[in-house]
C-alpha cells in the first residue's frame, strides 16, 4: 500500500485520562501513577469517540497512565512505545503544586522555569521535534494517534506549528481529551483541540 503524503495526514491527539495527581494539579513527571476510576471510565470513553477511524500508526508514551489510558481504549495491541513522549521531567519540582512551587519561585511556570535538576522548556522542545520528524515521515500509511501527557502534547503542537516551545503555554489541554494536528495547504495546522464532547 502507497504511504500517505505527509500534508495529507492528521495526528489525533490523546492526554491520558485522570490521575489523583492531575486532579489535584501536582506536576506528574516521570512518576508512574495509575489512572483513577474516573481515569478509566474516560478511557473508555475515548474508544467509543475513536472508534472507526482507521491507523496507520498508534504510538504512546511508556508510562502506565498513557500506555493504559491507550490499552482501554481499545489499541494496547497496536499501540507502540514511544520514549521521547514520556512527560517533562520535572526533577525537583515533580509532585509540587504550582502554589507550592512559587512559595520558592515568584511568578514561577513551567513555560519560564527556572527548572532546578529538571528539563528545560528548550530540551522537552527537541524531544517533541524528533517527534514530529517522525510523524512526518514518508514511510507512515495513514493516520497517527498519539497517546501521552498534557505539557508534552502542548510542545508537540507548538512545534508542529514551528512556532517555540514555550508557546505549548497558550495550548490549555484537559486530560482524556481529543485533539488533531493537520494542515492547511501546505502549512501545519491545528483542526481540533482539547475536544471532551465524548465525556459528556
Amino acid at each position: 500500500m502507497a504511504s500517505t503524503p505527509a500534508r495529507e495526514r492528521h495526528v489525533w491527539l490523546v492526554r491520558h485520562g485522570e490521575t489523583e495527581w492531575a486532579r489535584l494539579g501536582r506536576h506528574t513527571g516521570r512518576t508512574d501513577i495509575a489512572l483513577t476510576e474516573k481515569g478509566r471510565d474516560q478511557a473508555r470513553a475515548l474508544g467509543r469517540r475513536l472508534a472507526g477511524h482507521l491507523f496507520g500508526l498508534v504510538l504512546t508514551s511508556p508510562l502506565s497512565r498513557a500506555a493504559d489510558t491507550a490499552t482501554i481504549a481499545g489499541y494496547g495491541d497496536v499501540a507502540v512505545a514511544e520514549v521521547d513522549l514520556m512527560e517533562w521531567d520535572y526533577g525537583a519540582l515533580e509532585g509540587r503544586t504550582t502554589a507550592e512551587i512559587r512559595g520558592d519561585f515568584a511568578n514561577w511556570t513551567i513555560w519560564r522555569g527556572p527548572w532546578p535538576a529538571a528539563e528545560t522548556v528548550e530540551q522537552v522542545g527537541r524531544r517533541a521535534d524528533r517527534i514530529v520528524a517522525r510523524l512526518r515521515g514518508a514511510d507512515l500509511d495513514g493516520d497517527v494517534l498519539v497517546f501521552a501527557h498534557g505539557h508534552l502534547l502542548r510542545v508537540l503542537a507548538a512545534r508542529w506549528l514551528g512556532l517555540p516551545p514555550d508557546s505549548g503555554g497558550l495550548f490549555e489541554l484537559s486530560t482524556a481529551t481529543l485533539s488533531i494536528l493537520s494542515w492547511e495547504r501546505e502549512a501545519p495546522s491545528i483542526e481540533l483541540w482539547n475536544e471532551g464532547c465524548h465525556l459528556a
